[in-house]
């Protein structure tokens, strides 16, 4: 749940930081990492045929972008799925699942997808609007009356696309967390609300992006107004079940494993603190704004079922798309949906996301190519950051 501007989009489950930098397109992160010295061998493997030798290009460049997270930046597991404009499908890993056992890391393992689960809340939303429930540009007020009031800040005058595109101005109840308070604390959404409104507004509504959780809690407390369902049930229902994400779900309260095959995850909590084993961690101080789990395929298979108009109409497709930019980084942001500059070319959609253990990053093309990565700690210096975005990019070029 972390924001960072600049090449990335810091967010996800974990506390958007206590130690969250202010958002600025010149962000940097502190330097910290430890360098591990073992490499698992390069894996990879294919879905279809084996590729003429002269397309071996790509797929080599992301094993090697990796290999590099894993070597030179410290993190303990890579992992990537790569699919090109045919469908063809790749998945690689690096690293090793588990420091202590040294075991080999889950082939598209399941981790914490942190705050692109804003993409998910965002869609299920928008679907709301197409169905007249709700209004993209009504007043919070008009679904939680008298609910948002605080120093600054009145939801009379906040809207609903202000919320997804985070230009609210409300502040963000991330940065009050501390890792180690959330790891085994249950957070209910009014919690976290209260958390926020303790603080007066960041911005005038409208007045500039800036990236909150507070937003995405908001949005999922008005889907459950307006439904009369819980968020998780709505989210089920009107995406994972319907587009077959047979790896993706909420974790019900309370429940702080992961329940399928996956990397362990670690974390520095001092930043350069050493590595502490996170996986197992309540993940409700996320809710609407960053708690499901999934794989790195069926984040593929969710972004490119909305780029393709399998989720949304085409009128709330448009209005996700578009964005506003975010400083002077080149990244801009839509309702719950982030646009990425290609180095051949063009942009791609998707979010990322980061909580105490994993972080992960990716998205797809209009012409239908689709990437996400994951790492098993979340990268502490500026190196470790383009890296990450770098294998992204390498994944979507090749």
């Amino acid at each position: 749940m972390r924001a960072r501007t600049g090449q990335n989009l810091r967010s996800s489950t974990r506390r958007d930081g206590r130690r969250r930098r202010a958002v600025s397109a010149a962000a940097a992160m502190a330097v910290g990492v430890m360098t591990l010295g073992v490499l698992a061998p390069p894996a990879a493997s294919d879905s279809a045929a084996p590729a003429p030798a002269a397309a071996a290009a790509g797929p080599d460049a992301v094993q090697r972008a990796l290999n590099t997270l894993v070597r030179d930046d410290g993190m303990p597991a890579a992992l990537a799925s790569v699919k090109d404009r045919n469908g063809r499908a790749r998945t690689y890993t690096a690293g090793v699942g588990d420091l202590t056992t040294g075991s080999k890391v889950p082939r598209d393992g399941q981790v914490r997808i942190g705050s692109n689960t804003k993409a998910f809340t965002a869609v299920v939303v928008l679907q709301l609007v197409g169905e007249g429930k709700i209004g993209l540009d009504a007043f919070v007020d008009t679904y939680l009356p008298g609910l948002v009031r605080g120093e600054g800040i009145d939801g009379s005058r906040i809207t609903v696309r202000q919320l997804l595109q985070h230009t609210s101005g409300l502040p963000d109840y991330g940065v009050h967390l501390d890792d180690d308070e959330i790891r085994h604390r249950y957070f209910g959404p009014r919690e976290l609300l209260d958390l926020a409104l303790e603080h007066p507004a960041d911005a005038e509504p409208g007045e500039t992006w800036g990236y909150s959780n507070t937003n995405y809690v908001l949005a999922g407390l008005i889907v459950q107004k307006v439904t009369g369902r819980p968020l998780a049930e709505e989210m089920d229902r009107r995406i994972i079940q319907r587009i077959g994400l047979r790896h993706t779900y909420f974790p019900a309260p309370g429940e702080m494993t992961v329940r399928e095959p996956h990397p362990r995850g670690y974390h520095r909590s001092p930043e350069d603190g050493p590595l502490r084993d996170f996986t197992e961690m309540d993940p409700s101080a996320g809710w609407a704004a960053g708690q499901l789990i999934s794989t790195n395929s069926d984040l593929n298979r969710f972004f490119t079922a909305l780029l393709g108009g399998r989720l949304l109409p085409a009128a709330q497709l448009a209005e996700m798309r578009t964005t506003v930019p975010v400083g002077t980084s080149g990244l801009r942001y839509g309702l719950g949906l982030t646009s990425r500059t290609l180095s051949c070319g063009g942009v791609y959609w998707g979010h990322g996301g980061d909580i105490a253990g994993y972080e992960t990053r990716g998205g797809v093309t209009d012409d239908g190519r689709a990437a996400n990565v994951a790492v098993t700690s979340i990268p502490t210096d500026e190196a470790a950051v383009r890296h990450v975005s770098e294998a992204v990019d390498r994944a979507l070029c090749g």
